[in-house]
């Protein structure tokens, strides 16, 4: 009996950080309509080599880009997800461009920046004042099994954006 116990509370301990691990939609909101308002900054093969994103920004992301190297409360970042179509090889097919072929929307992943998160929104399942939400194509909430605040704290010096630079080159010529 105390072993079942010791389980239950092992897993009531645990259940808040795996359920929000690999981001919060309770408090990152999905951004209707990010497509038509927010700036497509950059469309790239994702690193893990086996997807395509495209990466918007709000008008506050892009405005503080301008003057800083860090992103104001109130920035938004979306990177749309792509499965892409693959060879007979089960590889991606890249096209002329070097991107590969895009199958389908699979994800939209937002990170928000804001001063004013309260305190239920715990510092630690955030990165800096960046929050983190995975939504599926419909903006419903997406489970996913990344942990994102542990894959972002390494880039501080980038303002924990993976695609940091892309941004900044992209409001310096725009």
């Amino acid at each position: 009996m105390k072993g079942l116990l010791k389980i239950a509370a092992v897993a009531l301990a645990i259940t808040p950080w795996i359920a929000h691990s690999g981001g919060n939609p309770e408090h990152v909101k999905f951004p209707e309509g990010y497509a038509d308002t927010f700036t497509l900054y950059s469309t790239a093969n994702r690193a893990n080599q086996t997807q395509v994103a495209k990466l918007y920004a709000n008008d506050a992301a892009i405005a503080s880009y301008k003057t800083e190297q860090k992103a104001a409360s109130g920035s938004v970042v979306v990177m749309e997800i792509y499965a892409t179509k693959t060879g007979e090889d089960g590889k991606p097919v890249k096209g002329s461009d070097g991107l590969f072929e895009i199958d389908s929307l699979a994800g939209v992943a937002v990170m928000e920046n804001r001063a004013d998160w309260d305190e239920v929104f715990s510092a630690d399942d955030r990165t800096g004042n960046w929050g983190f939400a995975l939504y599926n194509p419909d903006g419903s909430e997406k489970s996913n099994e990344l942990n994102c605040v542990q894959c972002h704290t390494p880039l501080a010096a980038q303002d924990y954006l993976f695609t940091f630079q892309r941004l900044v080159d992209f409001v310096k010529n725009d």
